[in-house]
């Protein structure tokens, strides 16, 4: 199949153009008139990552390998390290980013994962849930397989909450909830929730978007090709 023929497919699923205006989602490796034999799905790059995939194959990944401009190719950079890789073993690239988490990731997790009903207002899914702030705490750890929770309590009754996969507290001044569950918050970004009365419940982010594979797999299974599913890893390991 050739890669432009996935590449619209992916496209009626989940419009390139609506990626941010910072994001770099679309074709970043490779040439539309490539012919590949089969697609295989991971959340990132990683070693592993490439040693798994055949040659003449294309990869989708959640995560750009690209974001910025770059000058020089020598692979001393996570970017042009597996660029070169995917270059020497023929390995197409398409990345769905920003565009995949409003239509379709955000809310395969927060439905399919967590278990969750609601509805998706762009980055951000809203479920009116109605319980103990505690109980909302070990429902996420149960789903999730999280023994352990960073949070910040505001409220300890939770009437609605709102989920964003990856890092999502730049939205945090839009965020309309008694709860907000998304991943990478830092301090101050905590201070200021607690001023404004919003608890959070951080579910970190591989965490979260690890479903990126399964989500995006249910989403383009019907593709006339063979599809695997792959994962990255996560770098961060859990020392006890």
């Amino acid at each position: 199949m050739r890669v432009r023929t996935i590449y619209d497919l992916l496209n009626e699923i989940s419009p390139f153009e609506l990626q941010e205006e910072w994001d770099n989602s679309g074709l970043i490796v490779g040439n539309f008139d490539f012919e590949v034999n089969r697609i295989y799905i991971s959340l990132d790059i990683d070693d592993e990552v490439v040693r798994e995939i055949e040659p003449n194959s294309l990869l989708i990944t959640h995560h750009p390998l690209i974001f910025k401009g770059i000058k020089r190719v020598n692979g001393d950079t996570f970017s042009t390290k597996f660029l070169i890789k995917l270059i020497q073993k023929n390995i197409s690239l398409i990345s769905m980013h920003t565009n995949f988490d409003k239509t379709h990731l955000n809310e395969y997790f927060a439905r399919n994962v967590l278990g969750f009903s609601g509805e998706v207002d762009g980055f951000v899914f809203y479920s009116d849930v109605f319980m103990e702030f505690d109980e909302l705490c070990d429902l996420v750890k149960k789903r999730m397989g999280i023994e352990v929770l960073r949070v910040v309590r505001a409220k300890d009754f939770i009437k609605r909450i709102a989920v964003t996969t990856g890092a999502g507290m730049g939205l945090l001044g839009k965020i309309e909830a008694d709860c907000f569950l998304t991943g990478d918050i830092k301090y101050h970004e905590a201070m200021e929730a607690k001023a404004r009365e919003i608890s959070l419940i951080d579910i970190r982010h591989y965490e979260s978007e690890r479903y990126f594979v399964d989500a995006m797999y249910e989403a383009i299974k019907h593709f006339d090709i063979d599809i695997i599913k792959l994962n990255s890893s996560n770098p961060f390991l859990d020392l006890i």
